[in-house]
């Protein structure tokens, strides 16, 4: 357990080795390495960082969803600021853009390292985005309760229903082979899409759990946090699901640590870490 001064939000590792995360209620992001939890406020301080992730350019890149702009990180605090409307997932693409979700907008924006902003019509809240093995940009649509996917050469997009109404989805993740996973929070089941759109669901021994984020992991299973209990969840891609307690409250970001453990941002105040 890492104690921090403050409410762990997103999670991700960087490439200098260390922990980062950001705390929403605070307007600050942190870093913990060696042992030492640094924290670096934003000015102002009132824009909700919400998900941080590796990105170009070595720095750690994050979203401010209420500050509407995008930050990009240095190892020793420096930040620079681009604007942005109500991001709030954000991942670096595979042709060195950083690529993220307009929450409110419904859009996805594609940012260049030079400044340069493109933006594509997502309508349905799109939430969280990541990168398929496939190399397109695919996305969750929370209130348009399905899943979608740009191909970053063409822009060209499409949109697969989920199954389940009211599902809500908001975590998505590459999964260990071709398909993607993703949790969703409305529905309290994880989903699994194939690059052909095709999709699996396996609802969960809670149904009330609100899973939120979701990641692969070392052991080439799916973790994802369940934000209303205190419990980190294992699925396998053949859907046996398996449940870890966690100390604390409300799971929010889950990333692979540098030292090849799962690492949980715990929204009352820690960092958790988890053997697999």
């Amino acid at each position: 357990m890492v104690r921090v001064s403050g409410s762990p939000y997103g999670l991700a590792t960087g490439s200098d080795g260390a922990l980062w995360f950001t705390m929403a209620a605070e307007g600050a992001v942190g870093r913990y390495r060696d042992g030492e939890v640094r924290t670096f406020v934003s000015d102002p301080s009132d824009g909700q960082p919400t998900v941080i992730v590796p990105g170009p350019g070595e720095a750690m890149w994050f979203t401010e969803f209420r500050g509407n702009r995008l930050g990009r990180i240095a190892g020793e605090g420096d930040a620079t600021w681009f604007p942005a409307r109500s991001p709030y997932g954000i991942t670096a693409g595979p042709d060195g853009a950083v690529w993220f979700t307009e929450l409110q907008s419904d859009t996805i924006g594609r940012l260049t390292l030079d400044g340069g902003l493109t933006r594509f019509d997502a309508v349905g809240m799109p939430s969280m985005i990541t990168v398929g093995a496939d190399g397109a940009l695919w996305y969750t649509l929370n209130q348009g309760n399905a899943i979608g996917r740009i191909d970053p050469g063409s822009g060209a997009g499409a949109a697969y229903p989920l199954p389940t109404a009211g599902a809500m989805p908001v975590g998505i993740t590459a999964g260990p082979d071709d398909a993607l996973g993703f949790v969703e929070i409305g529905a309290g089941q994880i989903g699994r899409i194939g690059h052909d759109g095709a999709i699996t669901e396996f609802p969960l021994p809670d149904r009330e759990s609100k899973p939120h984020a979701i990641v692969t992991g070392p052991d080439g299973a799916l973790w994802f946090t369940e934000w209303a209990t205190t419990r980190l969840g294992r699925i396998t891609t053949g859907g046996a699901i398996t449940e870890t307690e966690l100390p604390g409250a409300e799971p929010h970001g889950v990333t692979v640590g540098p030292d090849g453990a799962l690492w949980v941002a715990m929204e009352s105040g820690s960092l958790e870490r988890i053997a697999v």
